[in-house]
């Protein structure tokens, strides 16, 4: 005896629509990475001299803006990274349900701030308040080449954008980190506590192992965020085409997201391909991000646990 299987309108037509949503988003990346590709061959394949900047081959002319984007957005993760995880915690595990409420709403808020307000904050407020630490940081620790002078006098420096970086990606980082660290097992929670540790010691034991997928996954985010931001860090840095580690100085390695966004309006010619061939460029290295983040999260991806 055979049962026949009905097959709801509504099942139907959600199931369709995912598809269709599905191959849409496909077919997007698809058709943009392959615009990416088209455009970028007569900067790929262009002769000597032919590109911005005198550069004699392609590599060489992006080569200092995939620097500049690497190094900015590693600086900004080195400030973001530690202030998401312990405002999540606190948010989470310290703070009084009122005050947790209030301040994960103000987090969330933040992330709707627009880009060009932060890069405003930068260059009004941020830039002079941190010049004379900058100063201060130059004349004491000079011998380190991470702090070489001679120093800005504006404040308007790759660490400054960092800063600015740093503040645009904790409210995602936070906000994720946030929701891992309250799915952490209850029952784990409780019986730390219960045989003695203090709430640290249930944090360090109970709560940071199991969201450290998560919170990979809040950093590999932020740095995607990090990687494409455009209009705070063409606001803030005084761009060159330069290679160099030192964060106070007036001259700045360039990013890609910021030398598209200055140099496009007036570009023509081969110089409109070589700016095409450097979001390219971008579009792989975000691309390769998310792929590793995937790749670290669904190793980490199991746990045993009891969300009681």
């Amino acid at each position: 005896m055979t049962t026949k299987v009905t097959v709801r309108v509504g099942d139907r037509v959600f199931s369709t629509t995912t598809v269709v949503a599905g191959v849409v988003i496909l077919a997007t990346l698809a058709a943009v990475a392959i615009f990416l590709v088209i455009q970028s061959i007569p900067a790929l394949l262009a002769p000597k001299g032919g590109l911005p900047n005198g550069a004699t081959n392609f590599w060489q002319y992006v080569g200092p803006l995939v620097f500049g984007t690497v190094w900015a957005a590693f600086l900004a993760l080195l400030f973001a990274t530690p202030l998401s995880v312990g405002i999540a915690l606190f948010i989470s595990h310290y703070a009084p349900r009122r005050v947790s409420q209030t301040l994960g709403y103000i987090i969330d808020l933040l992330a709707a701030v627009p880009s060009v307000v932060f890069g405003l904050w930068g260059i009004v407020v941020l830039a002079p308040f941190v010049q004379p630490l900058y100063q201060w940081l130059g004349d004491n620790l000079g011998w380190i080449p991470l702090f070489a002078g001679p120093v800005s006098g504006t404040g308007r420096t790759i660490l400054t954008a960092a800063i600015v970086l740093a503040v645009m990606v904790i409210p995602i980082m936070t906000a994720i980190c946030r929701e891992v660290f309250l799915q952490a097992p209850r029952l784990h929670e409780e019986a730390a506590l219960a045989l003695g540790a203090t709430r640290w010691e249930m944090i360090r034991m109970a709560v940071l192992p199991f969201a450290r997928s998560g919170i990979i996954s809040a950093i590999m985010l932020g740095l995607g965020r990090a990687l494409g931001e455009t209009f705070a860090v063409a606001m803030v840095l005084s761009p060159a085409f330069i290679v160099k580690f030192a964060v106070l100085q007036a001259q700045n390695p360039n990013t890609i997201a910021a030398n598209i966004a200055l140099q496009f309006p007036e570009a023509t010619g081969l110089s409109v391909n070589a700016l095409v061939a450097s979001g390219l460029v971008l579009f792989a290295v975000t691309l390769l991000v998310n792929v590793l983040a995937r790749w670290i999260i669904s190793r980490r991806a199991a746990f045993s646990g009891a969300n009681g």
